[in-house]
């Protein structure tokens, strides 16, 4: 297929070099800066702009990969001569009401994180796909199915409850990390002694339930500790408050 992508980012720059490697041809790409979009361009072989004019009036499809805050506006610039185009876009919590009544559209989201330093293998990503026409839904179906195996059909509704939970999946516990990180700092002590307690930690819950997975002080709620080290977070306020609601949080779910 030929593909148009709307936006240079860190999810565009996986997703577009993945469906590339498979065959489909990716025929512009679109970045408010031409930097972002030269760059990727370079990659999939494509035409790079920062002028929503000069992108082509057909493609087999538009991927509009950008802000939510932004997205709206770029769909309905993009609408007058491509009514026929099927436009979908990548976000977790933005339902299908934002294409408004573009006639083809849908959603195409890969759960995963992205960065553009770090390219994701997509046949371990789950792409969950929603769409409003038949021929809209096909497209979504072939361009996921081409770079995924694990192809979901979720409303709008129950993509934002997906989206939730990833971000305590996935940000919350990436910003432990960074805590974590920060408090060894301090100390000097180097992140990498965390790894393979975190990567022994993330292959226990591939075969047990996270709740069956949960050790630590605050599954038995023990006091004496968790109060000695709330103690060592005196200068971190915040630290602390975290520390108290994630404790109570654990014990909560243990019981």
């Amino acid at each position: 297929m030929d593909i148009v992508f709307v936006g240079a980012g860190r999810l565009a720059t996986n997703m577009a070099q993945a469906l590339c490697q498979k065959g489909h041809r990716i025929v512009a790409v679109y970045s408010r800066t031409m930097t972002s979009a030269q760059e990727l361009a370079h990659k999939v072989g494509a035409v790079a702009t920062n002028n929503l004019q000069s992108l082509p009036q057909q493609a087999d499809a538009f991927v509009f990969s950008v802000k939510d805050t932004v997205l709206k506006s770029l769909i309905t610039d993009l609408q007058k001569g491509r009514e026929e185009v099927p436009f979908f876009h990548t976000a977790g919590s933005v339902s299908m009401e934002v294409f408004g009544q573009h006639l083809h559209h849908g959603i195409i989201y890969p759960m995963q994180t992205f960065s553009k330093e770090r390219l994701v293998d997509f046949s371990c990503v789950p792409i969950f796909i929603e769409a409003n026409s038949d021929r809209s839904l096909h497209t979504a179906e072939d361009l996921a199915s081409s770079i995924s195996p694990l192809i979901y059909h979720l409303s709008s509704e129950e993509r934002r409850y997906l989206h939730l939970a990833a971000v305590f999946a996935c940000n919350f516990a990436n910003h432990c990390y960074a805590l974590s990180a920060d408090i060894l700092q301090k100390h000097g002590l180097p992140f990498s002694v965390m790894l393979p307690l975190i990567n022994e930690t993330a292959q226990k819950v591939n075969t047990m339930s996270p709740v069956d997975a949960q050790t630590g002080p605050a599954v038995r709620y023990d006091v004496n500790v968790i109060e000695a080290q709330k103690k060592l977070l005196a200068d971190a306020p915040e630290m602390q408050k975290i520390y108290e609601l994630m404790s109570k949080s654990i014990h909560l779910l243990a019981k």
